[in-house]
């Protein structure tokens, strides 16, 4: 039997946005095992056009994004909820090998199971290069960001 992952459905708007920063917290820590164990043994993803069954092709395709994906630092924010489910909007920015910058803006819409673990989760992304000087996002959030909004651009 899995171990219950508070906070649990059905959701209210603070115990989704509670939702919402511990899984920004945890994929900023960039540990693929640690995030993988927010998803059901046999979670569902489509990300962009990758489709993901499964912890350990979570943990393989989280590995490989964070490889490439270099200094990688993300922004959640709650879009919308409703009984066991969350939607979410993101931007995260990183830079590949050759040193380009990247801003990605998302949107993700995550189910869970009655232990609070996700078992289905499905992200849209586009990718805007940026120059450096452009970046906004420089790590996990302070104390005092926790709960902010992210800008549109």
């Amino acid at each position: 039997m899995p171990e219950d992952r508070p906070p649990l459905p059905p959701f209210t708007g603070e115990t989704a946005a509670t939702k919402v920063q511990t899984a920004e917290d945890a994929w900023n820590t960039r540990d693929p095992e640690r995030v993988s164990l927010a998803y059901t043994e046999d979670s569902v993803w489509r990300n962009r056009s990758t489709f993901i069954t499964g912890r350990a092709q979570i943990v393989e395709f989280l590995t490989q994004k964070w490889e490439r994906e270099l200094e990688y630092a993300l922004r959640k924010s709650l879009w919308a909820f409703a009984g066991n489910r969350i939607a979410v909007r993101f931007q995260y920015e990183c830079h590949d090998a050759d040193g380009r910058w990247w801003r990605c803006y998302g949107n993700e819409n995550w189910e869970f199971d009655e232990h609070g673990l996700m078992h289905r989760r499905e992200a849209s992304i586009n990718d805007l290069a940026i120059e450096e000087s452009d970046r906004r996002i420089f790590g996990p959030r302070g104390d005092g960001e926790r709960g902010g909004e992210i800008p549109l651009r």
